[in-house]
């Protein structure tokens, strides 16, 4: 078969390996859909582990099942999620499947960027659904990153009326723009570097939009009668942005951290302005768990999520280069969905 094997961002390298072989209560997975990942392009953090094969928000079809697997049979249209909790530890009894051990560990192999996978035993049981009769399987490769935006969602209770402010417009950005239109959110502000993610970002329910450089908290309280942002979402690392969504939260406020910063870089945090401003949260997420995926899942297949109309791209095996070059890019494009089997 083929797989992608990731070397450098410019440097993503179309092989040939054996297709996996599964056993007891695995599941091999003929893939139909792979998006890339925001988190796909971050060399920093792949330059120790590289060549891998890359890929986590993939859907297919069943091709062949193992032993004692009866959940799923040949033919059956799924998507998958490479991390899932164990369920039994303290962070998972806490209310905090994402903190748990296991989810850091678990993955499928080779990865999504590939003509097949294998889902071992844990991700047949705990992170493998059903996808809905209606669903393409480039729609349904959003159940992963779908998932980790109501995770964040959920965590800071976004509520019918509050006002959110979005640093950010990449995909990410825009999927939480989306998300929060749907829950009821009030005013929806966003910034971003782009005019292209500005345009998108509007037509995804932003009310209002500006460049970092035209962006203010006094901007915010302009459009949004005097008030600033109940809800802010960081999907962007740099520290500009970072003090901007701190200086734009209410009282009371919290501001969730949704993307990770350059390496090495640090936030020179001003804890007394922070702790004036009285009651804020400052807070972070990372993945999200099985309940999120089916979440993610119902809300696409009833209208109320438009994946569809956030694939930009939709491209082969063979042409992966080009969706990492776009992705890398980050300008013209949303999501890029690569399609093994085109």
């Amino acid at each position: 078969m083929k797989v992608a094997m990731y070397y450098a961002n410019n440097n993503v390298r179309i092989q040939e390996q054996d297709v996996p072989v599964i056993g007891p209560g695995e599941i091999l997975m003929k893939v139909h859909a792979s998006g890339i990942c925001g988190s796909d392009v971050m060399e920093w953090y792949r330059r120790d582990k590289v060549p891998l094969v890359l890929g986590h928000e993939v859907a297919g079809e069943v091709v062949e099942v193992g032993e004692g697997v009866s959940k799923f049979a040949v033919g059956d249209r799924i998507a998958a999620s490479h991390h899932v909790p164990c369920f039994s530890c303290r962070h998972c009894h806490r209310g905090h499947p994402t903190a748990c051990d296991t989810i850091r560990s678990t993955t499928f192999h080779p990865g999504g960027f590939a003509q097949y996978v294998r889902l071992p035993k844990i991700n047949v049981d705990l992170g493998t659904y059903a996808l809905p009769e209606k669903l393409s399987y480039a729609e349904g490769s959003f159940a992963e990153p779908l998932a980790c935006v109501l995770r964040g969602q959920e965590k800071i209770g976004i509520e019918a009326g509050m006002n959110v402010l979005v640093i950010g417009a990449g995909v990410s950005g825009i999927m939480h723009i989306e998300l929060a239109r749907a829950l009821g959110a009030g005013t929806i502000v966003a910034t971003d570097l782009s005019p292209y993610r500005l345009e998108q970002a509007e037509r995804f329910g932003a009310d209002a939009t500006f460049t970092p450089d035209e962006y203010s908290p006094e901007k915010f309280r302009e459009v949004c009668a005097g008030r600033l942002a109940d809800r802010v979402i960081l999907t962007a690392g740099a520290i500009p942005a970072i003090q901007q969504g701190l200086d734009s939260a209410e009282r009371g406020a919290t501001v969730l951290v949704f993307a990770p910063t350059d390496e090495g870089v640090r936030f020179p945090f001003d804890m007394n302005k922070f702790f004036w401003r009285e009651d804020r949260t400052l807070t972070t997420t990372y993945a999200g768990e099985p309940a999120d995926h089916v979440h993610a899942l119902d809300l696409i297949a009833a209208g109320r999520f438009r994946a569809a109309q956030m694939i930009t791209h939709r491209l082969p095996l063979d042409e992966i280069q080009q969706g990492f070059d776009l992705v890398a890019g980050g300008t013209e494009c949303l999501k890029v969905v690569i399609e093994p089997h085109a």
